[in-house]
């Protein structure tokens, strides 16, 4: 799957089969969807969800949550906007 296909895939009601939980969970963040998006993302230990996590916590508004969650994945907060965040995690997971 493209970039731009995984866009184009917000017209639909469901995310698009087979992706990976933290592709879905960001999928729904770019529906609009921060509750559903965190839901997901609340869950799993690994580093890449705790990356997901991180940058949904840092969108909230919550710095101190997100960067906690940026060290249980190894990385710092980047100095970017959440947009590019957003984009660059996207990319990372297709």
């Amino acid at each position: 799957m493209t970039y731009n296909e995984f866009i184009a895939s917000f017209a639909n009601e469901l995310p698009p089969k087979g992706i990976s939980r933290q592709l879905e969970s960001l999928w729904y963040d770019g529906k609009g969807d921060w509750q559903k998006a965190h839901d997901i993302a609340d869950g799993p230990s690994d580093r890449l969800s705790a990356r997901i996590h991180a940058y949904l916590h840092r969108k909230e508004g919550d710095i101190w949550n997100a960067d906690y969650w940026y060290r249980r994945a190894g990385e710092k907060r980047p100095d970017i906007s959440l947009e590019e965040e957003w984009k660059t995690l996207v990319k990372r997971l297709l």
